[in-house]
């Protein structure tokens, strides 16, 4: 059957909005970490068609299927080419002055710093100056550093970069206009749960028969409830029921007091299953509607360890400034969390984020996760 001029006219407008919108946000959403640029092509893509295909469906849209194939491998793999030949010139060239450790940084190969020395010359900066501004500065670095800032040369604290390179927040130093600086971006949590809230919507189709399924499995193999609840605590300290599916034996000593990493003989084998691609935390939609939680945010922690924490760990209480999330980004950078020391690195990840929390922080957090559902490195 011959294709239509409407049919493919369509279709390769659907590709080029795709290619329009993948353009846009893929730089947005791998600033953060300083991340591979190719590595996110596929799902941003993925996701952008799939979005297409659902409109196309609501709106009965006429489109071409060989076109839109077509259209996909095109983009897909100028895209990928593009990120691979842009990879050197993505890198970040940076100069620094010498009153701080440079070897202190971790190694990141889409950032590279040089130390200088005097005399120092504005024609030594590439990409921006680095310095420590908290320790003290000679006169001729200090007129170094204004001039560069008169010449709209970049200058960064050092301590900046380093959030950059591991993406979490140094909490041994916090001052208090580091502190100050965790804004929680009132307007944006506004948007934000009008956006979850239909995502959530949208999604239940999806997402209930895996429940019912779920279900059904997690019956036949144990005895007990389907759903599981626990007390956590949420935004301003205060405490709430987390809804999820049940992963463990019904019966065994209580798990109130226990890291995830201490449970896994409790485990059934379905709860291994659903707890690898995330299917367990399902439940919290409800969570999320309630407005008890959110999609994406710092994970909600048992009332016990709370306790604990906040007298171990300083600073610790800054992370209830925000709602808790299904998912967030000390889960999808970091992993588990087995005991104190770990739990200090989750909160520098968790103020992190509280610090720069953003639409395409949130974006780049959701594929993330798609990533852990796959892999199950994360998973909790």
């Amino acid at each position: 059957m011959p294709l239509s001029y409407t049919t493919v006219y369509n279709s390769f407008i659907i590709t080029l909005l795709v290619y329009s919108s993948c353009v846009i946000i893929l730089p947005r959403v791998t600033k953060f970490l300083l991340v591979d640029k190719s590595l996110y092509v596929l799902p941003v893509m993925l996701s952008l068609y799939s979005l297409a295909i659902i409109t196309i469906v609501l709106f009965r849209i006429e489109y071409s299927r060989p076109t839109l194939i077509y259209g996909f491998s095109t983009v897909l793999i100028w895209l990928l080419i593009s990120a691979r030949f842009n990879r050197q010139a993505a890198i970040l060239k940076l100069q620094a002055i010498d009153n701080f450790t440079l070897s202190s940084f971790n190694h990141n190969q889409h950032i590279d710093i040089e130390s200088i020395v005097p005399p120092y010359n504005l024609a030594q900066i590439k990409d921006g100056l680095v310095v420590n501004l908290h320790k003290p500065l000679t006169a001729e670095q200090e007129k170094f550093i204004a001039d560069c800032s008169i010449n709209n040369k970049v200058v960064y604290h050092s301590e900046t970069i380093k959030e950059m390179i591991e993406g979490k927040v140094q909490t041994t130093h916090l001052s208090e206009n580091a502190l100050n600086a965790l804004n929680t971006n009132p307007s944006y949590w506004l948007i934000k749960r009008v956006i979850e809230t239909v995502l959530i919507l949208l999604s239940l189709p999806v997402f209930l028969p895996i429940m019912l399924f779920v279900s059904i499995a997690i019956k036949l193999e144990s005895k007990g409830p389907v759903f599981y609840t626990q007390k956590r605590i949420g935004q301003g300290g205060k405490p709430f029921q987390i809804y999820k599916l049940r992963s463990m034996e019904v019966g065994c000593p209580k798990a109130d007091s226990k890291f995830a990493t201490e449970e896994h003989t409790r485990v059934t084998h379905i709860g291994r299953l659903i707890r690898k691609t995330r299917i367990d935390e399902i439940p919290q939609f409800v969570n999320v509607l309630k407005g008890e939680m959110a999609l994406i945010g710092p994970r909600p922690e048992q009332e016990s360890f709370v306790k604990a924490f906040e007298q171990e760990i300083p600073f610790y209480g800054y992370r209830h400034m925000v709602k808790p999330g299904i998912t967030g980004w000390a889960q999808t950078v970091q992993g588990y969390t087995a005991d104190t020391d770990t739990t200090r690195e989750k909160l520098a990840h968790d103020l992190y984020y509280i610090k720069h929390l953003s639409f395409w922080l949130d974006v780049n957090i959701f594929f993330k996760t798609l990533k852990t559902m796959l892999t199950g490195f994360g998973a909790k």
